[in-house]
């Protein structure tokens, strides 16, 4: 066993497991269930969207049909954002295009619910068999996933029953009745790998799918989504309320683009590595796989699943090719008080530190908005921000550290101000940059369908 993720325990560096099965339309209905209570938010379903057109005026048009009256309907708005998918409209609207990162390959998707017990190791199955890769995995209490490299002819209409699939699911099913499996879903995927040439025109933005594809072997796929909502999202915030200048939309693509990349690169990779070489890939498979222990820190960096920090942009200021938090994600660790950082920031900037403010300090902090957060020796923080050559840093509301350093002053002076409304106000957050911080203007867990995932 080369290395195990720990799923029960809360070891993981954001208080968490390291990884977590589930089903991802469970954790759809979940949001869908939690958006009906928010005032501020209309989901409108059985809709599509046909066309997107700026006015040239700041406003953006979305026409739309109704599925299920036929009607033609349109909304305004002030930005849009386009997490519309692969075959995405609002792209073709804004005339980006995608670039090819050479990586495309079919495979089979197939669930089964049984309440029968499989008896198989609870981890994740990889098959690096060079005729046909698989993966398998358990997904639920009573569910279960398998993906099989689709052969050159076959198609999902292949394997439409359990006893067709019974030659490719039977290793992990061998002994149990038919009647016992429940054919859930199966279903073909291509694999692709590829990125947008350009993520915004003006006050239309692409996010998730319609920005980026990559191939599910490290499983980032909708995990990439969440990290550019979370990127983008407070940023919109700040700008609609009239404080935050435009310009720093622009900080979107800048720090989104490489790390979406970057990790499309590393899925390729392994992609590659796991599935790819014929009988000499095989072979070579065979002989480094069982040595990979006696590579020095490769468990380590295995385990922890910390991924690339954020590129430098006006939101990410990091100096040269100095060491730095800056760009990184702020550990959601445990405080004194047995809460988690993420339990007391809400949703604004925090000034994290290891030494005492002034009075006048955290009056200037308090003005703008920001939570002051001391941290003692001991701490995980206090050890976070040591391990980063660092007494305080500033951390943005996804998470990011904007800034770190040992000169708590100027740090303090760097903060910009930018408040979270009260519950219940209607406004989520309100910001805005002080003159002084005007001029600079110009982020291995597994996809949450039915994989681990990790907070990023």
């Amino acid at each position: 066993m080369f290395a195990v993720f720990d799923r029960a325990g809360e070891n993981g560096r954001h208080g968490h497991p390291r990884a977590n099965m589930f089903d991802q339309p469970e954790l759809e209905h979940l949001m869908r269930t939690n958006l009906k209570d928010q005032s501020t938010v209309t989901l409108r379903g059985n809709v599509e969207v046909t066309d997107v057109a700026q006015d040239g005026h700041g406003r953006v048009r979305v026409d739309f049909t109704d599925r299920l009256t036929g009607e033609h309907e349109s909304v305004l708005a002030t930005y849009v954002l386009g997490c519309d998918g692969a075959n995405s409209v609002v792209r073709t609207a804004i005339g980006a295009t995608m670039e090819d990162l050479q990586f495309e390959q079919r495979w089979l998707v197939i669930d089964v619910a049984s309440k029968v017990e499989l008896d198989q190791w609870e981890g994740v199955h990889q098959v690096c068999d060079p005729d046909r890769a698989a993966t398998y995995m358990r997904i639920g209490d009573t569910r279960y996933r398998w993906e099989f490299r689709l052969l050159e002819g076959e198609t999902a209409a292949d394997f439409e029953s359990i006893e067709a699939l019974q030659p490719l699911i039977g290793p992990w099913v061998e002994g149990i009745p038919c009647d016992q499996l429940e054919l859930v879903r199966v279903a073909e995927y291509t694999f692709r790998a590829q990125l947008a040439d350009r993520w915004r025109d003006r006050n239309v933005f692409l996010l998730g799918d319609a920005a980026h594809l990559t191939p599910p072997f490290v499983g980032q796929g909708l995990c990439a989504g969440v990290r550019d909502s979370m990127n983008l999202s407070w940023k919109l915030a700040g700008v609609l309320c009239g404080d935050l200048p435009e310009s720093v939309l622009d900080t979107y693509e800048e720090e989104r683009r490489p790390h979406a990349r970057a990790l499309i690169r590393l899925a390729k990779l392994i992609g590659v590595s796991m599935t790819q070489g014929g009988r000499a890939g095989d072979l070579l498979r065979r002989l480094l796989a069982p040595r990979l222990h006696w590579v020095p820190g490769l468990r380590d960096r295995l385990l922890d699943g910390e991924t690339p920090p954020l590129s430098r942009s006006a939101l990410v200021m990091r100096p040269g090719r100095r060491r730095s938090l800056a760009g990184k994600l702020c550990p959601n660790a445990l405080l004194t008080d047995g809460s988690r950082y993420d339990d007391v920031t809400r949703g604004g900037f925090v000034f994290v530190t290891d030494v005492p403010l002034s009075p006048q300090q955290r009056a200037l902090l308090a003005d703008r908005g920001t939570k002051v957060l001391e941290v003692r020796p001991g701490s995980r923080l206090y050890d976070w921000l040591s391990e980063g050559r660092a007494t305080a840093a500033l951390v943005r509301p996804d998470f990011t550290v904007m800034r770190a350093g040992r000169d708590v002053a100027a740090l303090c002076e760097a903060m910009p101000r930018f408040r979270v409304a009260p519950e219940g106000d209607g406004r989520q957050v309100s910001g805005s940059y002080g003159p002084a911080r005007c001029s600079p203007w110009r982020d291995v867990g597994e996809e949450l369908d039915g994989r681990p995932q990790r907070r990023h």
